[in-house]
């Protein structure tokens, strides 16, 4: 095939079929001006039309609504407004604004349903502003994501792979790529701003995930890739029988080990480094978790980790991975829009569908797949396979 010179016309595929043609029609009719007037004008369409309309503009404006919550946050305002209704005045003088800046920002959370205008301008938590107070992790992933914003300035040229991004830097076990592994840190503290993001990133889901598929049933569970023991903390609280096994890079499992340490599990966890691509897992587990890993790789590197997983565990055993999905009905964008170029930011992974979960667990040498539900799947789906 050839490359298609700039500015030319597409050609059609003279073998489309007529479902290709309807799409054409259909195409030629909507970005039709006169059209587009009159479905804005009949009373029929004049919905359809204005809803399309604020989605076309939600997304042009969608980066001003992330800044305008990246400064909600970063002003504390959950905070200022948690025990209630402030007034303009009040709030202008805790975030150091004049009241015309607090103002701005104000009315443009309450657009946005972060806070409600109240009689007399003060200002109270909305229900999705008060959401935020009980899960303080979505603001610490909101200031990661300054990063993330700074990756997307010119989204072709990341598409090209022609930037060095500030994400592919943050996530050091992305080291296992040679050029990266060079860069690695060494020492735990390298690993800091990493590992709590992740434990953050897995105290979001973590009880979703035992909800799913409670610990009980199991004698002993290893958790690779698990980072400062949120997981397996929780799963030790869910199953006070249950030995326990976490596997990391070796200074995230020492970071692991005195965390789990001051929740008082030191002798309950056996926190074990390795990397999981390079080193055999360790065996006698009769079920592996993944949390919120096999995305953060490509098909190889997760054919690799799925291998040594069935290699590591005993006939009959369980592997659990849970993690979010593309294809998730009602989150669409968030599998791959937001996951896909987040990941491509970070410098490898995606976002799979569960049939593409399967085929690589089905490469892998696992049988009886199967999907759970979850209480929040855009956060995170379960799915479950057996060696057997």
């Amino acid at each position: 095939m050839t490359a298609q010179a700039p500015g030319r016309p597409v050609m059609a595929d003279p073998t489309s079929g007529w479902r290709d043609s309807l799409i054409r029609l259909r195409t030629r009719v909507i970005s039709n001006p006169r059209f587009q007037r009159w479905a804005a004008a009949s009373p029929l369409t004049r919905f359809i039309a204005r809803r399309q309309a604020r989605a076309l503009f939600d997304l042009c404006a969608g980066f001003v609504y992330s800044q305008v919550l990246a400064a909600f946050v970063q002003l504390r305002l959950c905070d200022h407004l948690a025990d209630g209704p402030r007034s303009l005045e009040a709030l202008a003088r805790l975030t150091d604004l004049s009241p015309e800046a607090a103002r701005r920002l104000l009315r443009a959370a309450a657009s946005l349903g972060l806070v409600r205008s109240m009689p007399g301008e003060r200002y109270a938590l909305a229900d999705l502003g008060a959401s935020m107070i009980g899960n303080p992790s979505v603001a610490a992933f909101i200031a990661h994501h300054a990063l993330l914003y700074d990756d997307l300035r010119d989204p072709v040229a990341l598409l090209r792979g022609q930037t060095q991004t500030r994400l592919s830097q943050f996530w050091p076990y992305a080291g296992d790529r040679p050029e990266a592994a060079s860069n690695a840190p060494t020492q735990p503290e390298g690993y800091a701003g990493y590992s709590t993001l992740m434990a953050q990133s897995q105290a979001l889901v973590a009880q979703d995930i035992l909800d799913a598929w409670p610990m009980t049933r199991h004698r002993r569970l290893l958790d690779v890739g698990g980072g400062e023991g949120v997981f397996i903390a929780q799963v030790a609280a869910s199953a006070p029988n249950l030995q326990l096994q976490l596997f990391d890079l070796p200074p995230v499992a020492a970071r692991a080990q005195e965390a789990l340490a001051r929740r008082g599990l030191a002798t309950r966890v056996d926190c074990i480094g390795g990397s999981f691509l390079h080193d055999p897992l360790p065996r006698g587990a009769d079920i592996i978790s993944l949390v919120r890993i096999i995305h953060d790789h490509d098909d190889e590197s997760a054919l690799a980790l799925l291998r040594a997983v069935h290699a590591a565990l005993p006939s009959g055993g369980t592997l659990l991975i849970a993690e979010p999905m593309a294809g998730t009905p009602g989150a669409e964008p968030i599998g791959d829009a937001y996951f896909g170029f987040y990941l491509l930011a970070m410098g490898r992974g995606r976002a799979r569908r569960p049939e593409e979960l399967k085929q690589l667990l089905e490469a892998a040498g696992f049988a009886q797949m199967r999907v759970l539900a979850t209480r929040r799947p855009l956060l995170a789906w379960a799915m479950v396979a057996k060696k057997l």
